[in-house]
Order: C-alpha cells, then structure tokens, then sequence
C-alpha cells in the first residue's frame, strides 16, 4: 500500500484535522490529529487508527504503524500556537 492510500483509509474512517504519514512500504510512522482523540488514552487512540484499517493489519499489506495522535488543542500547544 501506498502512504496516500493508507492516509485514505485512516481519513475515510476518522474525522482527522492533520495526518502525515511516512515510510517505506511495510513500516509506516503517522502523526494523526483529530477531535475524537480527546479524553482518550494513548492506546485508545492507537486502537481507533487501527479500527480504520481493518483488514489491512490483519492481512499485513499494513505490516507496522508507529503513530502519534494528538486533540487539535495537543498539536496546538505541540506546534507553539
């Protein structure tokens, strides 16, 4: 899979304000950034990224996905705005 196909995926599934992804075909590194992250755990926040790809991680055309997720308000103070 492509890194365009996955971002697809990831914003089909998940309202996202930001998303950047990088890698090189089976290890993928994404920083994500949107509203349903807020008042969720880390892991809770990697689980519904997940969710949006499904049978991709299953089937392993998504073989690893590091990411970061943040709330709009998190990238705001991470970004210094």
């Amino acid at each position: 899979m492509t890194a365009d196909q996955i971002k697809d995926l990831i914003a089909a599934g998940l309202a996202c304000d930001y998303i950047t992804l990088e890698g090189d075909g089976r290890h993928w590194y994404a920083t994500i950034v949107s509203p349903e992250f807020e008042g969720k755990r880390a892991i809770a926040r990697h689980q519904r990224v997940y969710a949006t790809l499904g049978s991709k991680m299953q089937s392993d055309e998504v073989h690893a996905l590091s990411m970061k997720t943040f709330t709009p308000a998190e990238w705001a103070a991470q970004s210094g705005q």
